[in-house]
């Protein structure tokens, strides 16, 4: 079967104390792989801008109001094979702010997708040093490279063009 190609963007959602937003997923159609925890974010749409994309895929798998998305700080190559289909993207990660405060009653996806809907399990918001226990104590987290990068990004502010790191994938 060939590779779907696309480009996808994805969300690095941050709250006021930048803790990361990561949803709980698995592949329902290979329920081997386990769960893992990863970003908000999918598919482009023809000319669809890469933020948009971003803020669009926030909501409709998050559902939080008032994201702010801003510039593109990663991209990716990434190959995986999801529900039966291979998935060939370049994935453009942006990092934005919700300064929304979450009781539980944040996370309402707003347009999940059916395989989305049975893949997506709940949420999590992570601290750094908890994101690096999770990757160091056998989590997964897509994208792996997450844990590392995020205090580099934190520490000195958005590059001045999009870091590109390479392949990803198979994740598993």
């Amino acid at each position: 079967m060939a590779a779907i190609r696309r480009q996808a963007a994805r969300a690095v959602v941050l709250d006021p104390a930048d803790r990361v937003l990561l949803l709980r997923a698995r592949d329902p159609f290979s329920p081997g792989k386990g769960e893992w925890w990863e970003l908000p974010g999918g598919g482009m749409e023809p000319g669809e801008h890469s933020a948009s994309a971003a803020a669009r895929e926030v909501h409709e798998e998050t559902g939080l109001v008032g994201v702010e998305v801003g510039p593109c700080v990663w991209r990716h190559d990434a190959r995986f094979t999801f529900a039966g289909l291979h998935f060939d993207q370049l994935e453009h990660i942006h990092v934005a702010r919700w300064n929304g405060s979450d009781d539980g009653s944040a996370y309402r996806p707003a347009g999940l997708e059916a395989l989305e809907a049975l893949a997506f399990s709940g949420y999590g918001w992570w601290a750094l040093d908890e994101l690096q226990h999770l990757r160091d104590s056998g989590g997964r987290i897509i994208p792996p490279w997450l844990p590392d990068q995020l205090p580099l990004y934190l520490a000195a502010g958005p590059p001045g063009e999009p870091i590109h790191l390479g392949q990803l994938g198979p994740v598993f």
